[in-house]
């Protein structure tokens, strides 16, 4: 299976806390992989250096081949955390914005979307509830045509009602040459749409294999076999 991404012997240290210990991956393509652990884990950390917000301290991370810069952040994705749109921007400017910004945006395909959450596009974001705003973001991010969606608590605010429709969101709107990294703490809303899973401790990585192979050789579910993992 072809590599999107190649990380090898990564390490952050932030004084003396070691947030992420010669960390090795793989991320194929064609996968919509769970990034999963417990808070302080290395998660964020792993996450903003793949997308070249953060330099590591030492180890090597290529996306198609090339160091995080200007040309992966053209074909990374990144929804974060925290929300970083301008809360006096309306809706469709924020379209427009995301338009403008990226080759690969598909202005359609994120009013389509819009529609169909009943998002009106005048509204100004600030206006709009915290479920609501993380929505935007969401549709924002999964309009684009890249190679790599790098997704950080993607439904962590949104009412369970639209949970089906933004995971439906997230399985429909990338190619088979892409790929999904999803981190999030809500495993059991998740795990029907996943391939793989990471688990990260410690800045460490303690598993990673196929959601498949998981049921097969422990008959328990992602989320069982989470809580036993990380239960000591």
């Amino acid at each position: 299976m072809e590599a999107l991404a190649e990380i090898k012997g990564l390490t952050k240290v932030y004084g003396n806390t070691l947030a992420v210990n010669h960390l090795n991956l793989v991320i194929p393509r064609g996968r919509i992989i769970g990034l999963l652990g417990p808070n302080g884990s290395g998660k964020t950390t792993l996450i903003k250096m793949i997308n070249g917000l953060l330099t590591p301290t030492a180890g090597s991370i290529l996306i198609n081949g090339c160091m995080p810069g200007p040309e992966t952040k053209a074909k990374i994705a990144y929804l974060p955390e925290r929300t970083y749109l301008q809360s006096g921007m309306k809706v469709c400017d924020l379209v427009g914005f995301f338009q403008d910004f990226y080759e690969d945006f598909n202005k359609d395909r994120a009013f389509s979307m819009l529609s169909a959450l009943n998002i009106p596009f005048t509204a100004q974001l600030k206006t709009l509830s915290k479920g609501t705003k993380e929505k935007v973001q969401l549709i924002l991010v999964m309009s684009r045509h890249a190679d790599l969606f790098i997704l950080d608590e993607p439904i962590a605010g949104v009412d369970p009602a639209a949970r089906d429709y933004i995971l439906k969101t997230i399985i429909s709107n990338y190619n088979e040459n892409a790929s999904i990294l999803l981190s999030t703490h809500l495993i059991t809303d998740i795990e029907n749409i996943l391939d793989e899973v990471i688990f990260i401790r410690d800045g460490q990585i303690l598993t990673h294999m196929p959601v498949d192979a998981i049921r097969e050789e422990y008959g328990q579910s992602v989320d069982a076999y989470f809580r036993r993992v990380f239960a000591c």
